[in-house]
């Protein structure tokens, strides 16, 4: 693989990377309109809660670095993918704790409402 192919790859890492930390914030809102997706944002959750509290590596991460290097480039800090492409560029830096606080709302939320969706189409089933 050439180093054209390598930055290709860094890329796209960089894009799925950024499609699940998406999905983290909105994937409870996803599972309102389909159910079973759930499951998977529990996972995603879990997963990408205990990432950034805990500091479990992520394997994102670690693909666009092995990508990253190959391709002749600088591996990301070892502050990680958040803090390099959002922190300071999507929100500034010292509003960390607030964004933290808002996604976990915005899943809570979604959490509720999917509870709230399905208590419903159970009692509108057994009221058929």
């Amino acid at each position: 693989m050439e180093g054209v192919q390598y930055r290709i790859l860094a890329d796209v890492t960089v894009v799925v990377h950024l499609l699940f930390v998406a999905y983290v914030v909105v994937g409870g809102y996803i599972a309102w309109r389909w159910r079973k997706t759930i499951v998977l944002h529990l996972a995603a959750v879990a997963w990408g809660f205990s990432a950034v509290l805990v500091g479990i590596e992520c394997p994102l991460t670690h693909l666009e670095n092995w990508a990253r290097l190959r391709a002749g480039e600088q591996g990301l800090p070892s502050s990680g993918f958040i803090d390099h492409y959002l922190t300071g560029v999507i929100y500034p830096e010292n509003a960390v704790g607030l964004v933290r606080l808002l996604v976990a709302v915005a899943v809570v939320v979604s959490w509720v409402g999917y509870g709230v969706i399905v208590t419903r189409r159970s009692a509108n089933r057994v009221a058929a």
